[in-house]
């Protein structure tokens, strides 16, 4: 009889833990976590205080602070850490993982300087091994909660994706195929700034009628950008593009929506982050996407207000007041 596959998780953050919670009531499963304080702390009190509070963890739930350890345990490896520091940490561990063992990135930015997606990053370090995402309207607490959600397990591969979907599937926890890694990513990806800027609609009390404005022309402006980098724009309304957006943009516990919210106040972005202690992609990823939209030739207002936000050159609340300038056009043309 075959023994279980492992599933090894790279992160000890808040949704590498409630990924890795998923994946240890089906599996033997272990993480990693950077600061062996955090390991510690799920290996003795079955919690990850720092970023999930008193939420309880799986007893079968084990923490290493040591990545080799990690990397020989793995027979699939979930990447759960910033897109930034994707590429160093991969490199620490690629000589150590066997062949063929499947990378699944549950991260959602884009990486500094080369503007490649967290899957692209993963196929760069690990050749050869199937790569992947797990994504979808999944906020980190409410998974670890328990509370009922779904998820897209997105590769080229279909026997991959089916293997892979029992191991994180509970019976509040569904998770899909789906062959558009392009389009499932860049969802993740887009969705965050559409979500700061949702957070500065909270946080300066514009209205509900505003913020529905913001998050539907923020979709049409994700789906543009996506059909033009070859993505299917069907997934932009699927789990990984409507569900997370309105996840992201409509959830108090969201990190980026909180980010908009705090800049709203008159916080500048590095206090924001700095007072949200956790990483808030949206804030990182805005000025690599104007980039990306110039690349390909797509009109992204609401992307490149957020980003002259972030980085200063805007107040949320002027940002907002030039809602009052765009003279419109035809809806269809989604501008």
């Amino acid at each position: 009889m075959s023994r279980s596959l492992r599933v090894a998780v790279l992160g000890g953050g808040s949704w590498g833990t409630s990924v890795a919670a998923l994946a240890a009531r089906n599996t033997p499963t272990l993480i990693w976590a950077r600061d062996s304080a955090t390991a510690d702390d799920i290996n003795n009190n079955h919690r990850n205080s720092r970023y999930l509070g008193d939420t309880p963890l799986p007893d079968a739930l084990r923490a290493t602070s040591d990545v080799a350890e990690l990397a020989d345990f793995a027979d699939v490896l979930a990447v759960g850490i910033p897109s930034h520091a994707m590429r160093e940490t991969l490199g620490r561990i690629a000589d150590e993982l066997r062949p063929w063992v499947p990378a699944i990135s549950l991260a959602k930015g884009l990486e500094p300087g080369t503007r490649r997606r967290p899957t692209e990053v993963i196929a760069d370090c690990l050749p050869g091994h199937p790569v992947g995402l797990l994504a979808g309207p999944n906020i980190a607490g409410e998974i670890a909660e328990g509370k009922a959600a779904a998820a897209v397990i997105a590769t080229k591969d279909e026997r991959v994706a089916t293997a892979l979907q029992p191991l994180f599937t509970s019976k509040v926890f569904r998770v899909y195929r789906n062959d558009d890694v392009l389009g499932c990513e860049l969802c993740g990806i887009l969705k965050n700034i559409v979500a700061i800027a949702s957070g500065m609609a909270e946080g300066l009390d514009v209205g509900d009628n505003t913020r529905a404005m913001v998050l539907s022309r923020g979709l049409a402006e994700m789906t543009r950008l996506g059909e033009a980098m070859g993505a299917n724009p069907r997934s932009f309304a699927g789990l990984t593009g409507m569900g997370d957006l309105i996840a992201t943009c409509t959830s108090p516990r969201s990190r980026n929506r909180r980010l908009g919210e705090l800049l709203a106040q008159g916080k500048t972005t590095t206090e924001a982050v700095e007072a949200l202690g956790q990483v808030a992609e949206g804030a990182k990823t805005a000025p690599t996407v104007l980039e990306l939209a110039t690349e390909f030739g797509v009109r992204m207002p609401i992307a490149e207000t957020v980003a002259a936000v972030v980085m200063g050159q805007m107040t949320p609340a002027d940002a907002y007041r030039g809602l009052r300038q765009v003279t419109p056009g035809t809806e269809t043309d989604m501008g």
